[in-house]
Protein backbone atom coordinates (compact mmCIF):
# COMPACT_ATOMS: atom_id res chain seq x y z
CA UNK A 1 0.00 0.00 0.00
CA UNK A 2 1.19 3.55 -1.15
CA UNK A 3 -0.80 5.75 1.43
CA UNK A 4 -1.66 8.01 -0.81
CA UNK A 5 -5.01 9.55 -0.55
CA UNK A 6 -6.91 9.31 -3.15
CA UNK A 7 -10.21 11.62 -4.08
CA UNK A 8 -12.40 13.00 -6.87
CA UNK A 9 -12.87 16.72 -6.57
CA UNK A 10 -16.54 17.52 -5.79
CA UNK A 11 -18.77 20.45 -5.24
CA UNK A 12 -18.08 22.02 -2.16
CA UNK A 13 -14.47 20.18 -1.58
CA UNK A 14 -12.91 23.68 -1.43
CA UNK A 15 -9.92 25.16 -2.76
CA UNK A 16 -7.59 24.58 0.59
CA UNK A 17 -8.98 21.31 0.85
CA UNK A 18 -8.20 20.57 -2.68
CA UNK A 19 -4.22 21.84 -1.67
CA UNK A 20 -3.80 20.39 1.05
CA UNK A 21 -4.83 16.83 -0.62
CA UNK A 22 -2.37 17.76 -3.70
CA UNK A 23 0.21 18.31 -0.89
CA UNK A 24 -0.42 14.95 0.93
CA UNK A 25 0.40 13.44 -2.38
CA UNK A 26 3.26 14.95 -3.75
CA UNK A 27 5.25 14.55 0.03
CA UNK A 28 3.81 10.90 -0.22
CA UNK A 29 5.15 10.44 -3.54
CA UNK A 30 8.81 12.52 -2.88
CA UNK A 31 9.35 10.56 -0.02
CA UNK A 32 6.16 8.30 2.03
CA UNK A 33 6.10 11.25 4.52
CA UNK A 34 2.74 13.23 5.77
CA UNK A 35 1.44 16.33 4.60
CA UNK A 36 1.54 19.76 6.17
CA UNK A 37 -1.43 20.75 8.42
CA UNK A 38 -3.46 23.40 7.08
CA UNK A 39 -3.59 26.89 7.58
CA UNK A 40 -4.46 28.93 9.09
CA UNK A 41 -5.17 27.16 12.33
CA UNK A 42 -7.21 28.97 15.40
CA UNK A 43 -4.30 30.48 16.90
CA UNK A 44 -2.81 31.81 13.48
CA UNK A 45 -6.61 33.46 13.70
CA UNK A 46 -5.83 35.07 17.14
CA UNK A 47 -8.30 32.57 19.36
CA UNK A 48 -6.74 33.05 22.66
CA UNK A 49 -6.10 29.36 24.44
CA UNK A 50 -4.37 28.69 27.72
CA UNK A 51 -0.71 26.17 27.70
CA UNK A 52 1.88 25.65 25.99
CA UNK A 53 1.88 23.60 22.33
CA UNK A 54 4.79 21.13 21.47
CA UNK A 55 6.32 21.75 18.01
CA UNK A 56 3.67 20.76 15.71
CA UNK A 57 0.59 21.50 18.15
CA UNK A 58 -0.78 17.77 17.27
CA UNK A 59 -0.64 14.81 18.57
CA UNK A 60 1.68 13.29 17.02
CA UNK A 61 3.99 15.79 18.94
CA UNK A 62 4.15 12.50 21.30
CA UNK A 63 7.03 10.68 19.96
CA UNK A 64 5.62 7.85 18.28
CA UNK A 65 2.47 8.75 17.13
CA UNK A 66 1.46 8.53 13.61
CA UNK A 67 -1.95 9.24 11.61
CA UNK A 68 -2.89 8.25 8.70
CA UNK A 69 -6.41 9.29 6.85
CA UNK A 70 -8.20 7.54 3.58
CA UNK A 71 -10.42 10.42 2.30
CA UNK A 72 -13.49 9.26 0.00
CA UNK A 73 -15.07 11.90 -1.94
CA UNK A 74 -16.96 11.90 -5.34
CA UNK A 75 -20.48 12.68 -7.14
CA UNK A 76 -22.88 14.66 -6.66
CA UNK A 77 -26.83 15.67 -6.39
CA UNK A 78 -29.46 13.29 -5.77
CA UNK A 79 -28.72 10.40 -3.06
CA UNK A 80 -28.29 7.21 -4.78
CA UNK A 81 -27.88 4.35 -1.67
CA UNK A 82 -24.64 2.28 -3.33
CA UNK A 83 -23.61 5.14 -5.64
CA UNK A 84 -23.05 8.48 -3.27
CA UNK A 85 -22.66 10.94 -3.27
CA UNK A 86 -19.46 9.72 -1.19
CA UNK A 87 -18.46 12.51 1.88
CA UNK A 88 -16.69 9.99 3.94
CA UNK A 89 -13.09 8.05 5.01
CA UNK A 90 -11.07 6.27 7.76
CA UNK A 91 -8.37 7.85 10.12
CA UNK A 92 -5.49 5.53 12.10
CA UNK A 93 -3.76 6.34 15.19
CA UNK A 94 -1.35 4.52 15.72
CA UNK A 95 -0.11 4.79 19.44
CA UNK A 96 3.97 3.61 18.33
CA UNK A 97 3.48 3.47 14.35
CA UNK A 98 2.74 0.97 12.47
CA UNK A 99 6.23 -0.67 12.52
CA UNK A 100 6.16 -1.50 16.58
CA UNK A 101 4.05 -4.72 18.21
CA UNK A 102 4.30 -3.82 21.52
CA UNK A 103 1.02 -2.42 23.52
CA UNK A 104 0.53 0.65 25.33
CA UNK A 105 -1.32 1.20 28.80
CA UNK A 106 -4.38 2.51 28.15
CA UNK A 107 -8.11 3.42 29.49
CA UNK A 108 -11.55 4.37 28.01
CA UNK A 109 -14.39 6.45 28.95
CA UNK A 110 -18.06 7.23 28.29
CA UNK A 111 -19.75 10.33 28.37
CA UNK A 112 -22.52 9.44 26.52
CA UNK A 113 -22.65 6.20 25.09
CA UNK A 114 -25.05 6.75 21.50
CA UNK A 115 -22.20 5.73 19.92
CA UNK A 116 -19.32 2.74 19.14
CA UNK A 117 -16.03 2.01 19.74
CA UNK A 118 -15.03 -1.67 19.62
CA UNK A 119 -12.18 -3.44 21.76
CA UNK A 120 -12.95 -1.53 24.83
CA UNK A 121 -13.83 -4.07 27.09
CA UNK A 122 -10.39 -5.59 26.80
CA UNK A 123 -8.96 -2.93 27.29
CA UNK A 124 -11.14 -2.25 30.70
CA UNK A 125 -9.53 -5.54 32.31
CA UNK A 126 -6.28 -5.57 30.56
CA UNK A 127 -5.51 -1.65 30.53
CA UNK A 128 -3.94 -2.25 27.36
CA UNK A 129 -4.42 -0.86 23.51
CA UNK A 130 -3.06 -3.26 20.79
CA UNK A 131 -2.97 -2.04 18.06
CA UNK A 132 -4.20 1.52 15.87
CA UNK A 133 -7.13 3.44 17.10
CA UNK A 134 -9.32 3.44 13.86
CA UNK A 135 -12.14 6.18 13.12
CA UNK A 136 -14.62 6.14 10.49
CA UNK A 137 -18.55 6.36 10.09
CA UNK A 138 -21.64 4.70 12.03
CA UNK A 139 -22.00 1.90 9.39
CA UNK A 140 -18.74 1.04 8.80
CA UNK A 141 -17.37 -0.04 11.89
CA UNK A 142 -17.45 -3.59 10.73
CA UNK A 143 -15.84 -3.54 7.85
CA UNK A 144 -12.95 -1.76 9.39
CA UNK A 145 -12.55 -3.50 12.22
CA UNK A 146 -12.31 -6.77 9.53
CA UNK A 147 -9.43 -4.76 8.11
CA UNK A 148 -7.62 -4.19 10.85
CA UNK A 149 -7.64 -8.50 11.35
CA UNK A 150 -6.44 -8.79 7.89
CA UNK A 151 -3.62 -6.19 7.75
CA UNK A 152 -2.11 -7.64 11.17
CA UNK A 153 -3.15 -11.23 10.17
CA UNK A 154 -1.22 -10.63 7.03
CA UNK A 155 1.76 -8.90 8.54
CA UNK A 156 2.24 -11.65 11.07
CA UNK A 157 2.31 -14.50 8.34
CA UNK A 158 4.78 -12.11 6.46
CA UNK A 159 6.74 -11.91 9.69
CA UNK A 160 6.92 -16.15 10.17
CA UNK A 161 7.15 -17.00 7.07
CA UNK A 162 3.98 -18.53 7.03
CA UNK A 163 3.31 -19.40 10.27
CA UNK A 164 0.41 -19.49 12.49
CA UNK A 165 -0.25 -15.58 12.91
CA UNK A 166 -0.03 -13.84 16.23
CA UNK A 167 -2.10 -11.19 16.46
CA UNK A 168 -1.51 -7.83 17.40
CA UNK A 169 -5.32 -6.86 16.81
CA UNK A 170 -7.28 -9.53 17.48
CA UNK A 171 -10.16 -6.95 19.21
CA UNK A 172 -8.95 -3.76 17.32
CA UNK A 173 -10.79 -0.34 19.20
CA UNK A 174 -12.73 1.22 15.92
CA UNK A 175 -14.85 4.47 16.81
CA UNK A 176 -17.51 6.37 14.81
CA UNK A 177 -19.29 9.47 14.44
CA UNK A 178 -22.19 9.34 11.58
CA UNK A 179 -21.86 11.09 8.85
CA UNK A 180 -25.63 10.64 6.90
CA UNK A 181 -26.25 14.05 6.00
CA UNK A 182 -23.56 14.80 3.78
CA UNK A 183 -22.66 11.05 2.86
CA UNK A 184 -24.66 8.10 1.28
CA UNK A 185 -23.82 6.09 4.50
CA UNK A 186 -26.59 3.47 3.53
CA UNK A 187 -24.09 3.25 0.75
CA UNK A 188 -21.23 1.37 2.64
CA UNK A 189 -18.73 2.89 0.41
CA UNK A 190 -15.58 2.96 3.02
CA UNK A 191 -13.36 -0.85 2.10
CA UNK A 192 -11.03 -3.07 3.85
CA UNK A 193 -8.33 -1.07 0.93
CA UNK A 194 -9.51 2.22 2.49
CA UNK A 195 -8.71 1.08 6.08
CA UNK A 196 -5.58 -0.56 4.83
CA UNK A 197 -4.24 2.78 3.33
CA UNK A 198 -5.29 4.95 6.13
CA UNK A 199 -2.88 2.40 7.99
CA UNK A 200 -0.67 2.72 5.76
CA UNK A 201 -0.18 5.64 5.01
CA UNK A 202 0.31 6.82 8.77
CA UNK A 203 3.07 8.82 9.77
CA UNK A 204 4.04 11.17 12.23
CA UNK A 205 4.85 15.24 11.50
CA UNK A 206 1.98 17.64 10.92
CA UNK A 207 -1.83 15.95 10.97
CA UNK A 208 -3.79 17.34 8.04
CA UNK A 209 -7.16 18.66 9.56
CA UNK A 210 -11.14 19.52 8.54
CA UNK A 211 -12.71 17.57 5.98
CA UNK A 212 -10.44 14.43 6.28
CA UNK A 213 -10.61 10.64 6.89
CA UNK A 214 -13.39 9.48 9.28
CA UNK A 215 -14.17 13.67 9.68
CA UNK A 216 -14.38 14.08 6.03
CA UNK A 217 -18.90 14.04 6.37
CA UNK A 218 -18.69 16.05 9.79
CA UNK A 219 -20.75 18.31 11.13
CA UNK A 220 -19.74 20.18 14.42
CA UNK A 221 -22.53 22.83 16.11
CA UNK A 222 -23.95 22.75 12.33
CA UNK A 223 -20.68 24.53 11.26
CA UNK A 224 -18.75 22.08 9.13
CA UNK A 225 -16.67 19.54 11.21
CA UNK A 226 -13.90 16.86 11.08
CA UNK A 227 -10.81 16.31 12.14
CA UNK A 228 -8.52 18.59 14.18
CA UNK A 229 -5.68 17.84 17.14
CA UNK A 230 -3.82 20.20 19.77
CA UNK A 231 -0.90 19.27 21.90
CA UNK A 232 0.45 20.65 25.22
CA UNK A 233 3.79 20.40 27.26
CA UNK A 234 3.94 20.45 30.95
CA UNK A 235 6.65 20.36 33.30
CA UNK A 236 6.00 18.41 36.27
CA UNK A 237 8.76 18.50 39.25
CA UNK A 238 11.44 18.98 36.08
CA UNK A 239 10.80 16.48 33.88
CA UNK A 240 9.04 17.28 30.72
CA UNK A 241 5.86 15.43 29.35
CA UNK A 242 3.97 15.67 26.17
CA UNK A 243 -0.24 15.47 25.93
CA UNK A 244 -1.67 15.16 22.54
CA UNK A 245 -5.53 15.28 21.83
CA UNK A 246 -7.14 14.19 18.09
CA UNK A 247 -11.11 14.53 17.82
CA UNK A 248 -13.90 13.64 15.44
CA UNK A 249 -15.99 15.89 15.97
CA UNK A 250 -19.50 15.48 14.72
CA UNK A 251 -21.75 17.34 17.75
CA UNK A 252 -23.49 20.42 19.30
CA UNK A 253 -26.16 22.49 18.58
CA UNK A 254 -25.20 26.08 17.25
CA UNK A 255 -26.74 27.83 20.00
CA UNK A 256 -24.07 26.33 22.43
CA UNK A 257 -21.11 27.18 20.64
CA UNK A 258 -18.40 29.04 22.73
CA UNK A 259 -14.73 30.02 21.51
CA UNK A 260 -12.73 31.21 24.15
CA UNK A 261 -15.89 32.28 26.55
CA UNK A 262 -17.56 33.93 23.44
CA UNK A 263 -20.95 32.82 22.05
CA UNK A 264 -20.06 32.72 18.61
CA UNK A 265 -23.13 29.76 17.92
CA UNK A 266 -25.40 32.68 19.80
CA UNK A 267 -24.04 35.39 17.37
CA UNK A 268 -23.69 33.93 14.53
CA UNK A 269 -27.24 31.99 14.27
CA UNK A 270 -27.30 32.01 10.53
CA UNK A 271 -25.22 29.77 7.57
CA UNK A 272 -27.32 26.66 8.73
CA UNK A 273 -27.03 23.39 7.01
CA UNK A 274 -29.19 23.91 4.38
CA UNK A 275 -30.43 22.18 0.62
CA UNK A 276 -29.37 24.30 -2.39
CA UNK A 277 -31.11 24.37 -5.97
CA UNK A 278 -34.39 22.75 -4.21
CA UNK A 279 -35.60 19.43 -2.91
CA UNK A 280 -34.43 16.73 -5.51
CA UNK A 281 -37.17 14.25 -6.40
CA UNK A 282 -37.04 11.35 -4.12
CA UNK A 283 -34.58 12.88 -1.81
CA UNK A 284 -33.64 11.45 1.63
CA UNK A 285 -35.98 11.99 4.21
CA UNK A 286 -32.99 13.42 6.55
CA UNK A 287 -34.21 16.97 7.88
CA UNK A 288 -31.61 19.26 6.36
CA UNK A 289 -30.67 20.86 9.66
CA UNK A 290 -30.96 17.43 11.35
CA UNK A 291 -33.05 18.88 13.85
CA UNK A 292 -32.69 21.55 16.26
CA UNK A 293 -31.84 19.60 18.80
CA UNK A 294 -29.20 17.00 16.97
CA UNK A 295 -26.60 16.09 19.15
CA UNK A 296 -24.27 14.16 17.18
CA UNK A 297 -20.84 12.80 18.54
CA UNK A 298 -17.01 13.15 18.96
CA UNK A 299 -14.65 10.68 19.35
CA UNK A 300 -11.35 11.84 21.49
CA UNK A 301 -8.27 10.21 21.41
CA UNK A 302 -5.23 11.41 23.63
CA UNK A 303 -1.77 10.23 23.62
CA UNK A 304 0.61 11.24 26.18
CA UNK A 305 4.37 9.90 26.97
CA UNK A 306 3.83 10.50 31.01
CA UNK A 307 4.10 7.31 32.41
CA UNK A 308 0.71 6.57 33.73
CA UNK A 309 -1.18 3.49 34.35
CA UNK A 310 -4.67 2.62 33.44
CA UNK A 311 -6.20 3.94 36.32
CA UNK A 312 -4.65 7.10 35.66
CA UNK A 313 -5.38 6.96 31.73
CA UNK A 314 -9.14 6.72 33.09
CA UNK A 315 -8.85 9.59 34.90
CA UNK A 316 -7.39 11.38 32.10
CA UNK A 317 -9.91 10.38 29.57
CA UNK A 318 -12.70 12.16 31.54
CA UNK A 319 -10.96 15.00 31.77
CA UNK A 320 -12.13 14.83 27.88
CA UNK A 321 -15.73 15.88 28.98
CA UNK A 322 -14.13 19.52 30.66
CA UNK A 323 -12.88 20.57 27.63
CA UNK A 324 -15.70 19.65 25.71
CA UNK A 325 -17.71 21.53 28.23
CA UNK A 326 -15.73 24.44 27.35
CA UNK A 327 -17.06 24.19 23.94
CA UNK A 328 -20.32 24.46 25.14
CA UNK A 329 -21.46 20.75 25.06
CA UNK A 330 -23.71 19.29 27.47
CA UNK A 331 -23.36 15.72 25.63
CA UNK A 332 -27.07 15.20 25.24
CA UNK A 333 -28.83 11.65 25.14
CA UNK A 334 -28.77 11.11 21.50
CA UNK A 335 -24.73 11.93 21.51
CA UNK A 336 -21.88 9.52 21.31
CA UNK A 337 -19.21 11.15 23.36
CA UNK A 338 -16.53 8.22 23.83
CA UNK A 339 -12.76 8.81 24.42
CA UNK A 340 -9.72 6.50 24.76
CA UNK A 341 -6.33 7.72 26.32
CA UNK A 342 -2.73 5.86 26.05
CA UNK A 343 0.21 5.98 27.19
CA UNK A 344 3.65 5.58 25.15
CA UNK A 345 5.85 5.07 28.43
CA UNK A 346 6.63 2.09 29.80
CA UNK A 347 7.34 0.03 26.82
CA UNK A 348 9.02 -2.92 28.14
CA UNK A 349 6.43 -3.98 30.90
CA UNK A 350 3.35 -2.90 28.59
CA UNK A 351 4.67 -5.73 26.27
CA UNK A 352 6.45 -7.78 29.22
CA UNK A 353 5.65 -11.70 29.27
CA UNK A 354 7.64 -12.22 31.98
CA UNK A 355 6.13 -13.21 35.69
CA UNK A 356 6.87 -9.89 37.30
CA UNK A 357 7.33 -6.26 35.32
CA UNK A 358 9.16 -3.20 36.62
CA UNK A 359 7.58 -0.27 35.23
CA UNK A 360 7.18 3.57 35.89
CA UNK A 361 4.69 6.03 37.19
CA UNK A 362 3.89 9.24 37.71
CA UNK A 363 2.90 10.09 41.22
CA UNK A 364 -1.00 10.70 41.77
CA UNK A 365 -0.58 13.96 43.58
CA UNK A 366 1.25 15.07 40.27
CA UNK A 367 -1.28 14.57 37.87
CA UNK A 368 -2.61 18.07 38.00
CA UNK A 369 -0.94 19.57 35.09
CA UNK A 370 -1.72 16.59 32.81
CA UNK A 371 -5.45 16.85 33.71
CA UNK A 372 -5.08 20.27 32.56
CA UNK A 373 -3.35 20.21 29.52
CA UNK A 374 -6.15 17.22 28.29
CA UNK A 375 -8.66 19.92 28.87
CA UNK A 376 -6.74 22.39 26.97
CA UNK A 377 -5.84 20.35 24.19
CA UNK A 378 -9.67 19.06 24.01
CA UNK A 379 -10.59 22.73 23.75
CA UNK A 380 -8.69 23.44 21.04
CA UNK A 381 -8.44 20.24 18.74
CA UNK A 382 -12.06 21.08 18.57
CA UNK A 383 -12.00 24.86 17.19
CA UNK A 384 -8.69 23.64 14.78
CA UNK A 385 -11.51 20.88 13.26
CA UNK A 386 -13.97 24.25 13.01
CA UNK A 387 -11.05 26.33 11.35
CA UNK A 388 -10.24 23.32 8.53
CA UNK A 389 -13.04 22.43 7.69
CA UNK A 390 -14.38 24.15 4.78
CA UNK A 391 -18.16 24.18 3.22
CA UNK A 392 -19.06 21.50 1.99
CA UNK A 393 -22.20 20.31 -0.74
CA UNK A 394 -22.90 16.52 -0.23
CA UNK A 395 -25.89 14.09 -1.06
CA UNK A 396 -29.16 15.67 -1.78
CA UNK A 397 -27.32 19.12 -2.34
CA UNK A 398 -27.04 19.78 1.20
CA UNK A 399 -24.24 22.28 2.11
CA UNK A 400 -23.04 22.66 5.26
CA UNK A 401 -20.93 25.89 5.76
CA UNK A 402 -17.79 26.31 6.95
CA UNK A 403 -17.32 28.31 10.40
CA UNK A 404 -16.55 32.32 8.83
CA UNK A 405 -12.76 32.88 9.84
CA UNK A 406 -13.33 37.04 9.99
CA UNK A 407 -16.66 36.53 11.26
CA UNK A 408 -15.36 34.90 14.20
CA UNK A 409 -12.44 37.12 14.50
CA UNK A 410 -14.64 39.97 14.30
CA UNK A 411 -16.48 38.65 17.07
CA UNK A 412 -13.50 38.13 19.61
CA UNK A 413 -12.20 41.46 19.06
CA UNK A 414 -15.63 42.60 19.98
CA UNK A 415 -15.70 40.60 23.17
CA UNK A 416 -11.91 41.63 24.34
CA UNK A 417 -10.49 38.37 22.94
CA UNK A 418 -8.57 38.64 20.25
CA UNK A 419 -4.96 37.92 20.45
CA UNK A 420 -3.49 39.37 17.10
Amino acid sequence: MTGIIHHERAPGFGLRQAAAFALATAFCLAAGRGASAQTPRARDLGVPFEGSPGALNAITDVAGVTVGHRTLVSGSGKRVIGQGPVRTGVTAIWPRGKEAREPVYAAWFSLNGDGEMTGTTWIEDSGLLEGPVMITNTLNVGVVHDAVVRWETRRSIDEFDGGYPTWLSSLPVVAETWDGTLNDIFGLHVTTEDAFAAMESATAGPVPEGNVGGGTGMICHRFKGGIGTSSRTVDVEGASYTVGVLVQCNYGSREQLRIAGVPVGMEIPDLMPERTGGVPDGASPYDVDGGADREGSIIVVVATDAPLLPHQLKRVARRVSLGLGRQGSTSGNGSGDIFIAFSTANMDAAAARTPVAGLDMLSNELLNPIFGATVEATEESVVNALMAAETMTGADDITVYELPHERLRDLLRRYGRLTR
